[in-house]
């Protein structure tokens, strides 16, 4: 399917590891934004026959759900810097029977393929590259024109619980002074609009939605046991229309339900990589100031 460069011998920190018990909590973050994500990508265009490159795939729960959306006749390759997650990764497509994905151990700034995709996809990635516009610079020369471009963010600063308590408060401090502190963009969700101009893309329409946790039965406490992040989810989805140079903009708040509960935002911006001959014909359309 593509010709990959080898992984560097070097690999910066990734903040949470690379320990089995990270591998058992991405597997169910998977679980529990799987509803989110799928949204993000059937609003983005992914489907029936398309091939799509997953950026920072970990153990594969957005390949894999990618591959459901694009069927048999489609194809995936993700691509992750850690050979443990794509070992892990591999394993899981192999259970599911989706032999149309492939992954590869490589870090991004060594990806090379021939390869133009349908889709370049992401979901928690962004956030922990030194210069993400840079990274989408790249992936831009991985997509076809008129290919879609879909990265999901956090925004971390906007966690909370309802009520408010202090000690949630505080916790919620601690996890985003400890992630400042490695570096990571805590609001890549909320800088994706700016990143995605900074990288030479069109502006991306954004929307907002959310998954809001409450009660002593909420899937999102067994989650907790095994992420640093506060219980519950939401997302932001956005996507760039090329056609007729538009951007269409829609958004609705996100809302929190039960005693005790709590969210935490995420931000996904979706674009289309124009193509240049119609990026051309469209300035000489523009009339003169």
């Amino acid at each position: 399917m593509s010709t990959i460069a080898a992984p560097d011998a070097h690999r910066g920190p990734y903040p949470l590891g690379y320990s089995s018990e990270e591998f058992v909590r991405l597997e169910r973050q998977g679980a529990f934004l799987r509803d989110l994500t799928e949204d993000v990508l059937r609003r983005a265009g992914l489907g029936d026959g398309m091939s799509v490159l997953d950026i920072g795939c970990g153990v594969g729960d957005v390949s894999l759900l990618a591959a459901e959306m694009v069927g048999p006749g489609g194809a995936v390759l993700g691509i992750d810097r850690s050979v443990e997650s794509i070992d892990l990764a591999r394993r899981r497509a192999d259970a599911a029977g989706r032999d149309w994905i492939q992954f590869a151990a490589t870090e991004l700034e060594t990806f090379s393929t021939a390869q133009r995709f349908d889709a370049v996809i992401g979901r928690l990635v962004l956030m922990y590259l030194p210069d993400p516009a840079a990274a989408l610079r790249k992936l831009c020369g991985f997509v076809r024109p008129g290919g879609i471009i879909a990265f999901q963010e956090m925004a971390m600063p906007l966690a909370r619980s309802v009520p408010e308590g202090p000690l949630c408060r505080t916790c919620v401090d601690w996890i985003l002074d400890v992630f400042a502190r490695m570096g990571v963009e805590i609001d890549m969700g909320g800088k994706l609009f700016a990143t995605f101009l900074r990288a030479g893309l069109s502006a991306p329409q954004m929307i907002l939605a959310g998954r809001a946790e409450g009660g002593p039965n909420s899937f999102a406490y067994d989650y907790r046991r095994h992420d640093p992040q506060p219980v519950a989810c939401a997302r932001a989805r956005g996507r760039h229309d090329c056609r007729g140079g538009r951007n269409r903009h829609a958004g609705r708040p996100v809302a929190a339900r039960g005693a005790r509960g709590g969210c935490l935002l995420h931000a996904a911006a979706l674009g289309r990589r124009l193509d240049p001959y119609a990026r051309t014909a469209k300035r000489h359309r523009e009339p003169s100031p």
